[in-house]
């Protein structure tokens, strides 16, 4: 992804973009949106204050579906492909949902970032969440 926004010069309007108006990223979206990405570092669109492991939980054989704590109550189900991992959330960031301890679902001002695909469930929490952000 991050090759392809190369290419087409896309990274800097991508970023004034999100300077004005709301983006979500799920997975490869997190990695793009972090101020920091490791494992190997790579450019980002620096629009949130965390950082982030890429493929953090393993390659694709160590994907998985699994419950996932909701900070404010709850759980939900969490398709995790080649997820990355949020090793550091800034203090304008808020966690919205942990998995094994780690943040997995986060948003700071606008913006909102998942670790996991809420697209590939029939849960729509994350989704409604973003959308009432608007």
């Amino acid at each position: 992804m991050l090759k392809l926004l190369e290419i087409e010069n896309l990274l800097e309007p991508l970023r004034a973009f999100g300077r004005e108006k709301p983006i979500y990223g799920s997975c490869a979206g997190a990695i793009l949106l972090a101020r920091e990405v490791s494992h190997p570092a790579q450019a980002s669109l620096d629009l949130m204050d965390i950082a982030v492991e890429r493929n953090g939980y393993g390659r694709q054989i160590d994907s998985r579906i699994a419950q996932v704590a909701v900070d404010d109550g709850g759980e939900f189900e969490a398709v995790f492909i080649r997820a990355p991992i949020i090793r550091r959330v800034g203090d304008g960031a808020r966690v919205l949902a942990r998995y094994q301890g780690d943040p997995v679902w986060v948003e700071q001002g606008r913006h909102m970032v998942t670790t996991f695909h809420p697209e590939l469930t029939d849960d729509a929490r994350v989704h409604r969440h973003f959308v009432e952000k608007l």
